[in-house]
């Protein structure tokens, strides 16, 4: 019978490990999550405070039309932001999904095959010290 020893204990679970390490190999995903991490801040809230209050007060005398669209193609781009963080948020979780799936069915297999073991050397010492069955 093969002697099981434990794992060594993890730090971080290896697709977080996994994850971070192919997103750190890519520079598109870098910047973006440069971006989202400020997006989310409130730094990025007080920065779009002070400039539209700037631009309402000091550009232009109708700030409006030209504030209005710039914000409006701002928020398309935080936009696809988020659906580029919710997509990686997704990815991950499959993978860790998918990752913790075959670890259960790893530990099932093993559970399974060391109770018939104990079974079988159950039945063994009973049969030496009781007698048969």
């Amino acid at each position: 019978m093969p002697r099981l020893h434990p794992p060594p204990p993890l730090h971080e679970h290896p697709v977080v490990t996994r994850f971070r390490e192919r997103r750190a190999k890519q520079p598109q995903l870098r910047i973006a999550d440069v971006i989202t991490d400020f997006a989310g801040s409130m730094p990025f809230v007080y920065v779009h405070v002070v400039v539209f209050a700037v631009w309402m007060l000091f550009v232009e005398e109708s700030p409006w039309p030209t504030l209005t669209l710039v914000v409006s193609l701002e928020a398309i781009f935080l936009s696809t932001f988020v659906l580029i963080g919710q997509n990686r948020a997704s990815a991950f979780q499959q993978e860790k999904a998918d990752h913790d799936f075959l670890e259960a069915e790893t530990e099932v297999k093993t559970n399974t095959e060391l109770t018939r073991e104990i079974h079988r050397l159950t039945v063994e010492l009973h049969r030496r010290v009781v007698g048969p069955l």
